[in-house]
């Protein structure tokens, strides 16, 4: 299970996640960052650098940021 990128990354896009990911799984899309859930190791360092709190495991994601979870999955798949 990866983890999942939401909404409050959309005003931000920080970037600090993508310096700090070991296996270079964040990209950057034209409104925020996705985590390729292929790739992602699980091993939390996006979510604790995070300055908006935007990075959640995907069965922690809360019910109103679900749709994320899907968009994550389709930025991937479009590639």
């Amino acid at each position: 299970m990866a983890f999942v990128i939401v909404s409050p990354c959309e005003q931000e896009k920080a970037g600090e996640c993508v310096e700090v990911c070991p296996v270079d799984c964040i990209e950057e899309g034209k409104d925020m960052f996705y985590i390729d859930p292929d790739i992602c190791i699980d091993c939390g360092a996006c979510e604790a650098v995070c300055p908006v709190e935007a990075i959640y495991m995907e069965d922690e994601v809360p019910d109103k940021e679900h749709e994320y979870i899907a968009l994550n999955r389709k930025f991937f798949e479009e590639k």
